[in-house]
């Protein structure tokens, strides 16, 4: 662990980042091989169509490279200047590599348009481009499904655009196929067509790529299924009377939370505070969720009238005390409550003094007159205790 540690890798990304890395690496393999090949043989082989796609697996080729930098990056422990993590780098990533496919797609889409204002000049390509543009179907295929596998187990939005980016190759793959197929068949305009289709493709897959990436990055919510199962969990915690102002966003592959838990008024500090972290951890149980935000609410401060105008502590208790002058005995101990934008008193007296009838309801007295006018009180309530 103490090599992890040198790297900056988070030893709890430890699985996650050696499974992308080897996956990856797998992916950089095949789209070497397979862009050497199509391009070449494209080229001479006279298919505009291969020659697109063979561009597409070169674009693979630099997208996986682009996969590992991030991936080595985004499992990296946090740090003071990255206190959630660098997971974003992911998501940056993908919105590069779809900027990257857009650009080439448009290209490719702009080479085969040319192409086919002059078909006068098309050509029948060589059987040989029908053979590499067959073997890299399957290569594609078969590269799709094994990253995707893992992708879902590692819950990697990137590594997932990249295996979704394998199956627009095979899927541009089984166009050129047809293309092709069509060229040797006499007609000879269908491999500049299949061209401009795998342009299209390519341009649709990196749209989507962009725009996924680009909604992250703005803290777009999650699925309303995923927001909906966090929400349970957070109200159904004991203790937990209402919620409200639940906020969430993708941070990677995981979720931001944010909530304003509400619990009883008249629970003490630290009993809030448990409630609050039972309530945290038992989000944190769900496997995307990567921190969690609990605020605790008394009351529903979306509807109910704020507080904020009313004094301090100090200030308070000194005005109050200042009213209650000479109406009875001195009170020790006193518990404020800010709420509907008033305050309230608890005043504490021993047992003694409060068995002292005469005092006791010359003190209420003065407390009903208070309460008339008073602009900060709404209520004040007298508890015997023993001390």
């Amino acid at each position: 662990m103490s090599d992890l540690h040198a790297l900056g890798i988070d030893p709890a990304n430890f699985e996650r980042y050696r499974a992308g890395q080897k996956v990856t690496w797998v992916s950089v393999a095949v789209n070497l091989c397979l862009s050497v090949l199509q391009v070449l043989v494209g080229y001479l082989g006279g298919s505009q169509a291969l020659l697109a796609d063979g561009m597409h697996s070169a674009a693979d080729l630099v997208s996986d490279f682009l996969v590992l930098f991030a991936n080595w990056h985004g499992n990296r422990s946090a740090d003071e200047s990255h206190p959630y993590g660098h997971a974003r780098i992911e998501t940056a990533a993908t919105l590069i590599l779809g900027a990257m496919l857009i650009g080439l797609g448009v290209l490719l889409l702009w080479r085969a348009g040319m192409r086919l204002q002059h078909a006068e000049q098309l050509v029948r390509v060589h059987v040989a481009t029908l053979w590499i543009a067959i073997a890299t179907l399957f290569a594609k295929e078969s590269l799709f499904r094994y990253m995707r596998a893992v992708a879902t187990r590692l819950h990697s939005q990137m590594l997932m655009a990249n295996a979704w980016h394998s199956r627009s190759d095979a899927a541009s793959s089984l166009v050129v196929v047809f293309g092709i197929v069509g060229n040797l068949a006499g007609f000879t305009f269908l491999d500049p067509v299949a061209a401009i289709l795998v342009a299209f493709m390519i341009v649709r897959m990196g749209w989507k790529m962009g725009y996924d990436a680009l909604s992250e990055l703005v803290d777009t919510a999650p699925d309303e299924a995923v927001v909906a199962g966090i929400r349970d969990t957070l109200v159904t915690t004991p203790g937990v009377v209402g919620l409200h102002e639940l906020k969430t966003r993708k941070m990677g592959n995981r979720i931001l939370v944010d909530a304003h838990v509400l619990v009883n008024p008249r629970i003490s500090v630290s009993e809030g505070h448990h409630v609050a972290e039972m309530a945290r951890h038992r989000a944190l149980d769900n496997d995307e969720v990567l921190d969690v935000m609990v605020h605790i609410d008394p009351e529903d401060d979306t509807g109910a009238e704020p507080s904020v105008h009313l004094p301090g502590r100090d200030e308070l208790v000194a005005h109050l005390r200042a009213r209650l002058a000479g109406a009875g005995p001195d009170f020790p101990r006193v518990v404020l409550h800010y709420l509907g934008g008033r305050a309230e008193a608890e005043l504490f007296l021993p047992r003694a003094i409060c068995q002292d009838t005469e005092r006791v309801n010359a003190l209420k007295q003065r407390i009903d007159e208070i309460l008339r006018d008073d602009p900060y009180f709404g209520r004040i309530e007298i508890i015997a205790f023993a001390p």
